[in-house]
């Protein structure tokens, strides 16, 4: 070969190699990794919000434990449709035809079919055009390389790797802040660490059991769809399921059985079968194993939700409910992945704990103040399946709704990375209530605002203001306040929502059963006290001011405090706005005040939601 062919070839396969390269690799501000619940979440609310972002998602499917893992009956917030959860949920409503339609089944107000959960997750992804989805795509390793993340990915039998200003650690297991070096907890915290005095004395790395979920369908009457014996069976492994609440509140155990196969029915004659007690929950750890070790592992979990499903066959007689041949793109008709109920837990900025859960004024850290997404189910642990999980009795810890931090979607330590699904930073005990559907879709939510705000200051997400998170989340309908009485349709919503996340004018929280509240009371009457009180933190003149007693508030009053906090505001001045700000009736000095008055007339004059906040909740 002479010189020119030297070089030319040379040539060629230099030319090659640069165009594999730029095909090899991808750009884009924003990545997700993982397009589960809170993935899609992230992904489209950073869309609407002007930023180009990339989802990676494993499967073929949007919603993770949504969709992927079957679990498609919402636990909570059904009075709190924060959001895209409440679009979410607006789109099954018009898909199935209304409310009642969805609630088929008595575990949850909103139970769908999976594969039409997922339908509706991937026409809302379809409608942002700066919102881009490659499926069938796995995550491999990440690294820091010149400020950006160098994240490398797997689809079929390509590796490639995508560059990001910023990354969304949106998987099941955490798997991408463990690769990117931030630091975590896995299992059950010790009471000395947390303060929580519900908590073991000793931590563990128990986590909650996970559960291989099956979607069943009645076939009619007559068919029989009973499977082949699953290897192992031992009908007296589930001999107690049929034990619903209070055995003798039903008529014979026929009808505790059909209780317990009403817990989950979804439209369409099909049955979510995600059963507790003594059904098909399973014990395993696999969140520091490889993706391989993982597979295997949960062969096993699999293998028990079929020995469950035979004998609901085979022992109670369900022969005409087999499973379902129209839900899920796989071999066996199972689910993609598993139901996790618990992950890695990041090491944040801000730790949830049960005592802000069940005390938020009380704390020395106000995280309510910083709150990004909202739940109200009581904090729920399934701890079956391992006989050497410490015992606590988790009914016993009552909480009312409460509000998740955005401290605890940010690494202490791992810089341009937000977390989100289950592994934010709460404890153990805390996860109980925050690994539900709509706390997780209000996370991923807040994930995406939290990035896209951060992309548009060009700065790191640490040092982004809480209070332009809180505000893009208000002007998407999201809750950061968990009031149940004020809803996103009123005119006073957004005012109620910053107000409360000052502590000015506080809820009141009520554990109730499996649906904890939160209330604002809009149309009380507050004392003058408690709005002095409220106020006196923000504004240092009213901290040696004495002169409010417990009279009901006016008009004149909070225009009297304006002015001592440095605002004066004269009574036709408030009178001009009074209809501006959609407040009912004709202003007169002396006229009382509701809550919901006063909440809008401090946020418009005195706007205290402006001031700086740190993850603490402490002023700046």
């Amino acid at each position: 070969m002479n010189r020119r062919m030297r070089i030319s070839t040379q040539c060629v396969i230099l030319l090659f190699s640069l165009v594999f390269s730029a095909k090899a690799q991808q750009q884009t501000d924003l990545l997700i990794v993982g397009g589960g619940a809170s993935g899609t979440m992230a992904g489209i609310q950073a869309a609407r919000m002007g930023v180009q972002a990339f989802i990676i998602e494993e499967t073929d499917w949007l919603g993770g434990m949504l969709t992927s893992a079957g679990v498609s009956a919402i636990d909570g917030n059904h009075r709190m449709p924060s959001g895209l959860w409440g679009e979410f949920r607006a789109h099954l409503y018009h898909y199935y035809g209304g409310p009642e339609k969805v609630f088929t089944g008595w575990v949850s107000n909103t139970l769908f079919e999976p594969h039409v959960g997922n339908h509706i997750l991937k026409q809302m992804a379809a409608k942002e055009p700066k919102l881009e989805i490659s499926y069938q795509t796995r995550f491999q390793s990440i690294r820091k390389e010149n400020g950006r993340w160098r994240v490398t990915v797997q689809k079929g039998r390509k590796t490639y790797y995508i560059e990001a200003k910023l990354v969304i650690d949106a998987t099941e297991l955490g798997d991408v802040m463990a690769a990117a070096g931030a630091k975590y907890d896995i299992g059950m915290d010790a009471a000395a660490e947390t303060g929580e005095a519900q908590a073991p004395a000793q931590s563990n790395d128990i986590i909650q059991d996970l559960t291989y979920v099956v979607v069943l369908k009645d076939y009619g009457k007559g068919a029989d769809k009973t499977i082949r014996k699953p290897e192992g069976y031992n009908a007296e492994e589930f001999r107690h399921s049929c034990d619903v609440s209070d055995p003798a509140s039903f008529d014979s155990p026929d009808n505790n059985c059909h209780k317990m196969m009403q817990y989950g029915r979804l439209p369409n004659n099909k049955y979510m079968i995600n059963w507790p007690k003594s059904g098909n929950d399973y014990y395993l750890n696999i969140i520091e194993k490889t993706p391989a070790e993982r597979a295997e592992a949960l062969k096993a979990a699999k293998l028990h939700s079929l020995r469950f499903i035979y004998y609901l066959q085979n022992a109670l007689g369900y022969k005409n409910l087999g499973i379902a041949d129209d839900e899920f793109p796989t071999a066996d008709k199972l689910p993609m992945i598993p139901y996790h109920r618990e992950s890695r837990r990041l090491k944040g900025e801000a730790l949830l704990t049960v005592n802000h859960v069940a005390k938020p004024y009380e704390q020395p850290q106000p995280l309510y103040r910083t709150g990004i997404a909202v739940g109200d189910y009581t904090i729920d642990h399934h701890h079956e399946k391992n006989p050497s999980a410490p015992k606590i009795d988790f009914v016993k810890i009552r909480v009312p709704s409460y509000n998740v931090p955005l401290g605890s979607l940010l690494p202490k330590d791992t810089d341009g990375l937000i977390v989100a699904e289950k592994s934010i930073s709460v404890t153990n005990i805390v996860n109980g209530a925050t690994r539900l559907q709509p706390v997780v879709l209000g996370i991923g939510q807040a994930a995406g605002a939290l990035a896209a705000t951060a992309l548009k200051h060009n700065t790191e997400p640490r040092k982004v203001s809480i209070r332009d998170v809180q505000q893009a989340l208000l002007d998407s309908k999201a809750y950061i306040m968990p009031f149940i009485d004020v809803p996103a349709e009123s005119p006073y919503f957004a005012a109620i929502q910053r107000v409360g996340a000052t502590g000015i004018l506080k809820g009141t929280g009520v554990p109730y059963q499996w649906a904890n509240q939160t209330w604002f009371y809009p149309e009380r009457i507050p004392s003058r006290y408690d709005v002095v009180e409220g106020l006196r933190s923000y504004y240092e003149p009213l901290r040696t001011f004495w002169g409010a007693s417990g009279e009901p508030l006016t008009l004149q009053f909070l225009l009297e405090l304006f002015e001592k906090c440095g605002k004066k505001i004269t009574f036709q001045q408030a009178e001009a706005d009074w209809g501006k700000l959609s407040l009912p009736g004709t202003p007169a000095a002396d006229m009382r005040l509701n809550r919901a008055a006063t909440a809008v007339l401090i946020d418009h004059y005195l706007d205290p939601f402006r001031r700086s906040i740190n993850f603490a909740g402490q002023l700046q």
